[in-house]
């Protein structure tokens, strides 16, 4: 049984990740378990899900596996009371969980069914899962939401218009939220990760990989690690004063 510390950076918090089953979003539980936080993992993949939940708590640590559709409002609603009842209550959601079109293809071959999904999921999922958690975030008193979006549209990346789309509007969904939750004191944040090794990533073509690692200020790949840091500051009481920000980490692909 792992043990943690009454000093860790989020003991005793409560964390909902959308996503969460691989890539970033299992990246994000482990890191904000290892923090202290007890985390309710989400996402379609409910076999793999529940696989990673259970390694998670024989190593000790309090997470709750809740599965769900992004692109189904009611499921939504049950991801995010299930969540609330497992863990006792809320104070952060990460807003991880999104689709892509694929890329590859230039706006006019984009066919209105995958314009429509990726939209219902990365838009209209990520705004519904924050009403959905907004009783529980506003009765934590230190509530905090982080929308995953992309460094994507901060330099117009080509052949790939719907996600970049439904990135762009998760940042301007968050600098609205900001404004209408900070009356509650509710913190909403974006962090726009570059290009980084996961299996979502891996239908990208090799030079778009290659255009990244060389025109970063940091010359390698990034990894899923090299994103956890952000989204663990977002939540802790270190960023109380921070919200309506979108935060670019790339290794400096793009300065923001």
């Amino acid at each position: 049984m792992r043990e943690t510390t009454s000093n860790a950076l989020l003991a005793g918090r409560k964390v909902l990740v959308t996503g969460a089953a691989r890539g970033l979003g299992l990246a994000f539980v482990k890191s904000l378990a290892e923090a202290g936080a007890a985390v309710a993992m989400a996402d379609i993949l409910a076999e793999r899900l529940q696989q990673e939940a259970e390694a998670l708590r024989a190593r000790g640590f309090k997470v709750v596996a809740v599965p769900v559709d992004l692109s189904d409002p009611a499921s939504i609603q049950a991801c995010a009371d299930a969540a609330i009842k497992g863990l006792g209550g809320l104070d952060g959601l990460v807003n991880n969980a999104a689709v892509t079109d694929s890329g590859g293809r230039d706006a006019s071959a984009i066919d209105i069914a995958t314009w429509d999904r990726v939209m219902n999921v990365n838009v209209r999922g990520t705004w519904l899962m924050t009403t959905a958690c907004l009783p529980a975030l506003k009765a934590s008193g230190r509530g905090a939401v982080i929308n995953l979006a992309s460094d994507t549209p901060l330099w117009g990346a080509p052949n790939l218009l719907a996600y970049v789309a439904s990135k762009s509007a998760i940042i301007g969904m968050t600098r609205s939220l900001a404004r209408e939750l900070g009356r509650d004191q509710i913190t909403v944040n974006a962090v726009a990760p570059g290009l980084t090794l996961v299996e979502a990533t891996e239908y990208v073509p090799q030079h778009r990989h290659d255009l990244y690692r060389e025109q970063r200020a940091i010359q390698r790949e990034q990894l899923p690690d090299d994103v956890c840091g952000a989204v663990l500051f977002a939540l802790s009481d270190l960023a109380r004063f921070v919200t309506g920000q979108t935060l670019a980490v790339n290794g400096g692909f793009v300065m923001h």
